[in-house]
């Protein structure tokens, strides 16, 4: 456990390195937060209510999913790939550790980082201007904290899988901004899941995208109740361990005969 901390400190620090991209990706975030946020409103003042969500629900939803998105990373993340295009590959695979639980702690590392630094201040920036939702129960904020982080496992999980397929692709960057497309529109980033038909929306909430943004923000708003709250962090944690597992038989697959480029 000592070696996965320490790794996870070092994804930390690499990133509070660059003060000025964190600033201007607090910027970047918060204008989109707004502009999502006009757009949901325009929308409430046609309807006061959809299933359940009111403007102020929706304006939360809207601006604590825009500050999980650099935590979770959907959109271009290449780590893995670049190290297979490069050759470092071969030298990562001899270090005497686990491979993808080294690329995991660096990352939950990354996403800490961006949560406090990137994910926290959008929202304090629009409770200034908006009527934004906390949760009521002070139990709610350690639940979603574990909620949390079992989204960023199963985002890396993704992540980690497209990733390895450079391994057999030339080039991943394709698919990954094809995979990227789907996790943004079918983890409820776009609209929240119980903006869909029920029927749909029903279906969208057990895939593994929705364990990345929709479940958390069902505990963060306190839509999950009870038993519901156990049963939204198994599911979450069933599809972490099932990527976690698949990323490792991709890896072995992957690694039974490696031939660096370039190196």
């Amino acid at each position: 456990m000592r070696l996965w901390w320490e790794v996870a400190r070092r994804g930390f620090r690499r990133y509070a390195t660059y003060r000025w991209a964190t600033f201007a990706g607090v910027f970047t975030n918060t204008v989109f937060g707004f502009m999502r946020a006009y757009v949901l409103l325009a929308l409430f003042r046609l309807t006061p209510q959809i299933n359940g969500y009111d403007a102020s629900d929706a304006l939360t939803y809207s601006f604590v999913t825009q500050g999980m998105l650099m935590p979770l990373y959907m959109w271009g993340w290449y780590e893995v790939s670049d190290t297979v295009y490069s050759g470092q590959i071969a030298t990562d695979l001899y270090r005497p550790f686990d491979y993808q639980l080294y690329w995991l702690s660096l990352d939950m590392g990354r996403a800490v980082y961006h949560a406090l630094m990137r994910g926290i201040p959008p929202f304090l920036v629009a409770s200034v201007f908006f009527d934004l939702r906390l949760p009521v129960d002070v139990m709610t904020w350690p639940i979603f904290l574990v909620s949390f982080a079992l989204a960023v496992t199963v985002s890396f999980g993704m992540r980690f899988i497209v990733n390895l397929m450079s391994f057999w692709l030339v080039e991943v960057k394709g698919l990954n901004t094809l995979a990227s497309g789907v996790w943004t529109l079918l983890s409820g980033f776009i609209l929240p899941l119980a903006f869909f038909p029920d029927a749909i929306g029903r279906v969208l909430r057990m895939l593994p995208f929705a364990a990345m943004l929709e479940l958390p923000m069902e505990i963060f708003l306190e839509r999950a109740q009870g038993t519901e709250i156990i049963g939204t962090l198994a599911l979450q944690l069933m599809w972490a361990l099932v990527l976690l597992a698949a990323g490792r038989m991709v890896l072995a697959s992957a690694t039974r005969k490696l031939v660096v480029q370039g190196g």
